[in-house]
């Protein structure tokens, strides 16, 4: 069994590409690491639109840094992961669906931190006043902690490239 993870290993490294935009996981530990933060961004995505509310505040250390003003307008702040949570189950609920991607990560590991960055595309979708959606495109960066729990998002940005769609949908909470 050792043999076939070191030529799984080597097979990844080979297979890779050649400048993945940093430094490549030289080991074991970093190629996990490195998977885990990744999961764990796609997976906040993918709890947010099933409304699993319990799997998404998961993810997050108690209290979180978040800078969404570019989207909001309000400035970064370091709230309660309950109250992130909070806000954004009371606007996706109900008539009110969302779809969430991201691509093109870049992870940067140190002992006990991660960053990772990716690109993101959010759709939303609710009737009730003219043009059903409304879809946003930008640059996540989720900040990691590692703890005895495992990694942990303590600070979640996003910067809004392009929109479209009505912005009713956007501002306007499910019903």
């Amino acid at each position: 069994m050792n043999a076939l993870k070191h030529i799984t290993f080597a097979a990844g490294l080979t297979l890779a590409p050649v400048d993945a935009g940093g430094a490549e996981p030289s080991d074991w530990q970093a190629l996990a690491d490195e998977r885990a933060v990744i999961r764990i961004a796609d997976a906040i995505d993918r709890a947010v639109d099933a409304r699993d509310w319990k799997r998404a505040r998961g993810y997050f250390a108690d209290r979180v840094t978040v800078d969404f003003s570019s989207l909001s307008g309000q400035p970064p702040a370091t709230i309660a992961a309950d109250d992130l949570i909070g806000t954004w189950s009371a606007n996706l609920k109900g008539s009110k669906t969302s779809l969430h991607l991201r691509t093109n990560h870049q992870v940067a590991i140190e002992p006990d931190a991660a960053m990772v960055s990716s690109n993101g595309y959010a759709w939303n979708r609710m009737e009730g006043n003219g043009d059903p959606l409304w879809e946003v495109w930008g640059t996540y960066e989720h900040h990691l902690t590692r703890s005895g729990a495992g990694w942990k998002v303590d600070g979640f940005t996003f910067r809004m490239t392009h929109e479209r769609g009505n912005p009713w949908v956007k501002t306007t909470p499910g019903q």
